[in-house]
């Protein structure tokens, strides 16, 4: 049975992912088309600014659902060799690193938005603020946090893997 913050975390992180695949497809044709109307004398203005900003939005927007889905790459020649414990406590340690990691990145990136929000940051041709890209991130890295939350209370469970 999925307990309450599983089923939200579910939820959050496939519309997060939908919402970076997006962003992936947006690029890939905003490419192709700059490429084919630059070789026709018509390159599309601000391209670059605008792929820079996507692509910041399908890798933060990603992370959460690769890790609920368990899709990360891990060494199982080496958790093979340990015992059901063992194999908890190293899960849990990995799980308690990427914790914090992705809550200093949050912290960070939370602080960086507020500064591009003051400052009024724009990207230089087509002057798009900076700050809604940070922020978005760094919700997705607290959504992170609670995804690695999420494994170690299914570990100590044993629904782990």
């Amino acid at each position: 049975m999925e307990s309450t913050l599983e089923t939200f975390l579910k939820v959050t992180t496939k519309v997060l992912n939908t919402i970076g695949g997006a962003a992936l497809t947006f690029m890939m044709f905003l490419t192709v088309a700059d490429v084919s109307l630059r070789a026709a004398g018509h390159p599309i203005i601000g391209t670059y600014e605008i792929v820079a900003l996507s692509l910041a939005l399908v890798i933060g927007f990603c992370f959460p659902c690769v890790s609920i889905d368990k899709g990360n790459v891990f060494m199982e020649v080496v958790l093979e060799k340990l015992s059901v414990r063992n194999k908890a406590i190293l899960n849990t340690f990995t799980r308690c690193l990427g914790i914090l990691l992705f809550a200093l990145v949050a912290y960070n990136l939370f602080g960086v938005g507020s500064e591009f929000h003051k400052s009024r940051e724009v990207t230089a041709t087509l002057r798009i603020p900076f700050y809604p890209v940070a922020y978005g991130v760094a919700v997705c890295c607290v959504i992170e946090c609670l995804v690695f939350v999420l494994h170690i209370v299914k570990i100590w469970r044993g629904q782990y893997e």
